[in-house]
């Protein structure tokens, strides 16, 4: 069995887990799905492992796929990093960005690092908040670049993810059993308070609010703890957690659109590159749900 593994192979593979569908992924690579799906079998008989499960509805990771992801996103990751910074020169000035906190453990770093590797002489400051706090600031125009939640189609930015809020709940604790269910949301969230209550109500559940916070990272205490369940995007699930779904009597609370959205009084070449390094990052994002 060869042992080398070829970096087109990878990057095909990645963006077949990413839009979980083999017609899909050849739209965005222009090329056939046979074309495709020879790749994919390649891979396969390279490593001795199967990596896609088909079904009718497309494709899914299996445990090898899910491994072979994680380090494919890194090296594809390495590679354009190098790449990037051998041909790019030197930028310099300000860049304001905005993130929603949920990503700020996550797609922020590595946006972040990608970036201060390239274009160590820019000045980057950071805003972590709400979508309507960010949109706020764009308008103002006190940010460059915002990555927000927008709900509902057709979306008015460019659509870097899609990432579906749902009810979440301990594995260990179960408290979507209660006849009355406990539940956390944000504080300050009109959103939360009308689709996630909304949802709720729409359904019949009886519930009680027994958590409240300002952070998705005070809504996984909650939830991990045991003390309630909470809307969370479904790339936020904790550890020994998961999504309540339909059979559960719990149906997803909304499709929303991670969007990039930016500052039209913005034209510095800096602003452009930030922009490149946080869409490349959220390609990279492996999605476990699929």
């Amino acid at each position: 069995m060869s042992t080398t593994l070829d970096s087109e192979l990878l990057r095909t593979f990645v963006v077949v887990a990413n839009s979980g569908n083999v017609t899909r992924a050849a739209e965005q690579l222009g090329r056939t799905q046979s074309a495709i799906s020879i790749q994919i079998k390649k891979l396969e008989e390279t490593l001795g492992e199967s990596i896609f499960q088909r079904g009718s509805r497309g494709v899914t990771l299996t445990t090898h796929g899910k491994k072979l992801m994680v380090n494919a996103t890194k090296i594809i990751g390495l590679l354009d990093d190098t790449v990037a910074t051998l041909r790019c020169a030197p930028l310099h000035g300000p860049v304001r960005i905005g993130i929603p906190e949920e990503y700020g453990d996550t797609i922020l770093p590595r946006a972040l690092a990608a970036f201060s590797n390239r274009h160590p002489e820019v000045e980057v400051t950071v805003k972590c908040g709400y979508s309507v706090e960010q949109l706020a600031a764009i308008s103002s125009d006190e940010l460059d670049i915002a990555v927000v939640f927008e709900p509902g189609h057709p979306a008015k930015g460019e659509i870097l993810y899609v990432d579906p809020t749902v009810w979440v709940t301990s594995e260990a604790h179960c408290v979507h059993h209660n006849s009355v269910v406990p539940i956390a949301l944000y504080d300050k969230s009109s959103w939360c308070k009308a689709s996630a209550l909304g949802s709720l109500e729409k359904n019949n559940i009886d519930y009680r609010i027994a958590y409240t916070c300002d952070t998705s990272g005070g809504l996984v205490i909650a939830v991990v703890s045991g003390l309630a369940i909470a809307p969370l995007a479904r790339s936020k699930i904790p550890v020994n957690c998961r999504a309540l779904d339909e059979n559960d009597g719990f149906p997803v609370i909304d499709s929303t659109n991670v969007v990039l959205v930016r500052n039209p009084r913005t034209t510095n070449v800096a602003s452009n590159a930030m922009s490149d390094v946080i869409r490349a990052a959220f390609s990279q994002t492996t999605t476990d749900w699929m």
